[in-house]
C-alpha cells in the first residue's frame, strides 16, 4: 500500500487546483478519486480563483483527491490556511461527505460581496 492509499487525507478542490488548472502542480502525487457535486457549497468568482462558502446550492462541481500528509500540508500553505487561528486565514477547511467519503474543502473566509455566485457547475 502506498502512502497515499494509507494515509485517509482527502480533499475536494473546486478551483485552481483542479485539473487543467495553474495550481494542480501540487497535486502531481495525489490520487485522483474522481469527481462530484456538492449542494452545501457556492462558490464566488473572486477573480484569480473562486472562493466557496456554506450555502445551498444546485451542485458545485469538485474534484476529489486522496494526498499524503507532505501534499496536504502543501495545499494549506497555498490557501493561507492557518491551522492554530482558522479564523485567521484566507481560508479555513471543514470536512464534507463526498461520493468518496469525508473530504477536506476549503472555505473563503473574507467578504465576497459584489462577486458573482457559482451555484451549480463549476468555476
Amino acid at each position: 500500500m502506498s502512502d497515499e492509499e494509507s494515509t485517509g487525507f482527502r480533499i475536494a478542490v473546486y478551483g485552481t487546483l483542479k485539473r487543467g488548472y495553474s495550481n494542480h502542480r501540487l497535486l502531481i502525487r495525489a490520487r485522483f478519486l474522481g469527481t462530484d457535486h456538492l449542494k452545501s457549497i457556492v462558490l464566488h468568482d473572486l477573480g484569480p480563483y473562486p472562493g466557496a462558502v456554506e450555502q445551498p446550492s444546485q451542485g458545485v462541481l469538485v474534484e476529489v483527491y486522496e494526498v499524503d500528509e507532505r501534499t496536504f500540508a502543501r495545499v494549506d500553505a497555498l490557501e493561507s490556511y492557518n491551522a492554530q487561528a482558522p479564523e485567521r486565514g484566507e481560508y479555513t477547511r471543514q470536512q464534507r461527505d463526498t461520493r468518496f467519503g469525508p473530504a477536506w474543502v476549503y472555505f473563503y473566509n473574507g467578504s465576497v460581496r459584489g462577486c458573482r455566485r457559482i451555484t451549480r457547475g463549476a468555476w
